[in-house]
């Protein structure tokens, strides 16, 4: 007989302003006591299932998700769109009935937030976002983690964000928020965060603040982050190029931060357009523990969303 999963409030982790300050700490404590490795040795998550299921290729999400749930006790089962009926017409709302009955929870990274909500909705089991074109919490909780390592708690630390603003940026928003940091974001005018975005940070009393100018941005900012300027599945690769020629992260950017600024990006990097080779391969980039990180900090998400 096939057990039937209990429908009542599975804990998803859909976007991060969707939780109050108290709750994201905890899932970052819990990240780093899977990084310091004395939780996992409990392995909470034995003989639990998570369907990955990837409608866009992935090298981080995959193996950071894959290698934490297993770290955890746990199993995985991947999907992508061609090796599932999503890919033949199946309704997102059939597929979550139908792998509620067989995972314990499902990571989704779709190119659609709607196909993550939908899921979310008919599921039994908790949903966990991988990346939508609108947000990518995740990255965000590794970048948090991997900040306040480096330089302790974010609260009341200027963040500066160069470039596109984009489904990172968003998260970041919604991150300034609820964590409470300034957050500046120099933008293009052609590529400003998602209308709305910035009236709900004021709303909820965010101190963040969008401009176009980069050097502005950057001054007395703790921590400079930026991503690619031309996205899977983006069109307009030369008119991106072109608008986003001042906003690229080099020496003259990093020096009118603070002298101990960091740099962070989620990778992958493209050297010498969004930043330059000598930022992030030099002292004051930390994106390789920023990748680190996003096995860690998912970790955190996994064992609070499915223990």
């Amino acid at each position: 007989m096939v057990r039937r999963k209990n429908k009542a409030d599975p804990k998803h982790f859909l976007d991060i302003d969707r939780f109050d300050e108290k709750t994201l700490r905890r899932l970052l404590r819990l990240g780093r006591a899977f990084k310091r490795g004395g939780v996992s040795r409990r392995l909470p998550l034995k003989g639990k299932t998570l369907a990955m299921v990837f409608e866009q290729p992935s090298t981080r999400t995959r193996v950071s998700f894959e290698v934490g749930m297993r770290q955890l006790g746990g199993n995985v089962v991947l999907l992508s769109e061609s090796e599932s009926q999503l890919g033949r017409g199946e309704t997102i709302a059939d597929t979550a009935r139908v792998l509620s009955r067989y995972v314990d929870g499902i990571m989704l990274r779709t190119k659609s937030s709607e196909h993550l909500h939908e899921l979310a909705q008919h599921a039994t089991v908790p949903v966990i976002n991988g990346l939508t074109d609108l947000t990518h919490p995740c990255q965000i909780m590794a970048d948090v983690m991997t900040f306040e390592e480096r330089k302790g708690p974010i609260t009341g630390r200027p963040v500066a964000w160069l470039g596109d603003g984009n489904n990172v940026a968003a998260s970041w928003i919604q991150a300034a928020v609820k964590l409470r940091f300034p957050l500046r974001l120099a933008c293009p005018d052609s590529l400003q965060p998602k209308a709305g975005l910035i009236e709900w940070a004021h709303s909820e009393g965010g101190d963040v603040t969008l401009m176009e100018d980069p050097d502005e941005a950057v001054v007395g900012a703790d921590c400079i982050v930026t991503d690619v300027w031309v996205s899977m599945g983006d069109q307009d690769k030369r008119q991106r190029h072109n608008s986003l020629q001042r906003y690229q992260v080099n020496r003259r950017i990093m020096s009118r931060a603070n002298e101990d600024a960091i740099f962070m990006h989620c990778l992958p990097a493209h050297r010498e357009e969004e930043v330059t080779a000598e930022i992030i391969d030099g002292p004051q980039s930390a994106v390789w523990d920023e990748a680190e990180n996003r096995l860690h900090a998912q970790k955190g998400v996994l064992a609070w969303c499915m223990s």
